[in-house]
């Protein structure tokens, strides 16, 4: 079957993202791109490639819609219960000699990861000292986040998982249910600093302990996936942590040298120089 775009066509409507709104998809791995703006082309039935370029270019509100559509939001609380169990052990006795903790979750989508940073932190009696900075280039999937709700039909699994990653207590004692949402406790939501940020074009904006980035690079070319790499070494400190996902490595990037993967099957990595 003939590709629906040829590559020069989705050559120029990232660059049209570029000039005109200043989101810079171009190290994004074009065989997920090609798939993703393919499926919003034909969803809306667009009769030529030219209209579609046009109304990309000129109607922001598509571009928010198109942009929610190419960047993948696929997330659950606890996901991974091993890789939570392993910061929990391998990370946080180091943080609590921190007399101040800050964690950057980065390309955070809807925010379910960074709710169970917050209650694992709680739970270790360090969420207090802590300030949690949950970052993802589309705005509009962190309004829910900002709102501490989610879907109550998840809160079984979620509450599974919670327990294989080591939780104490009872998971539905950190919400309320309203309706067909779970409202999470504002003492969580109290310690998270929620904004928009570019990985390809923004720069570091602080220093911190530990950066979580978890199944977002795999979406990256080589070259941005260094450019991203370089970006967290930046903003991490000497014996910081770097928590990666479970098909995503240090093991080839030129900053491979200055770190440590912790003896484990889990993504994370010392940073050691």
């Amino acid at each position: 079957m003939e590709p629906l775009f040829r590559d020069e066509e989705i050559e120029m409507l990232l660059n049209d993202l570029l000039d005109t709104w200043g989101y810079d998809f171009t190290g994004y791995a074009h065989a997920s791109l090609r798939r993703r703006i393919s499926r919003l082309y034909l969803l809306r039935a667009f009769p030529s490639f030219a209209e579609f370029r046009y109304k990309l270019k000129n109607d922001s509100a598509f571009f928010h819609e198109f942009v929610e559509e190419i960047t993948v939001n696929v997330t659950e609380m606890f996901r991974d219960p091993n890789f939570y169990r392993s910061i929990s052990e391998q990370v946080f006795p180091w943080l609590s000699t921190k007399p101040f903790i800050r964690i950057w979750h980065a390309g955070c989508s809807t925010g379910e990861e960074v709710y169970s940073m917050a209650i694992m932190l709680k739970e270790a009696n360090l969420l207090h000292k802590s300030l949690l900075y949950a970052t993802d280039i589309n705005p509009s999937v962190l309004e829910n986040l900002r709102k501490g709700l989610f879907p109550m039909q998840h809160m079984k699994q979620y509450s599974e998982n919670y327990i294989q990653a080591g939780g104490r207590l009872d998971f539905s004692s950190y919400y309320t249910a309203q309706y067909e949402w779970a409202k999470f406790d504002e003492v969580l939501h109290s310690k998270m600093i929620v904004s928009t940020h570019n990985l390809v074009s923004d720069q570091s904006f602080n220093e911190f302990q530990l950066i979580v980035c978890r199944n977002v690079l795999i979406y990256f070319d080589k070259g941005l996936q260094e450019r991203v790499l370089r970006l967290f070494d930046d903003s991490l400190e000497k014996l910081g942590f770097l928590a990666l996902g479970s098909k995503e490595t240090l093991r080839f990037s030129d900053l491979s040298a200055g770190y440590s993967q912790l003896p484990n099957r889990e993504k994370v990595w010392k940073k050691i120089k």
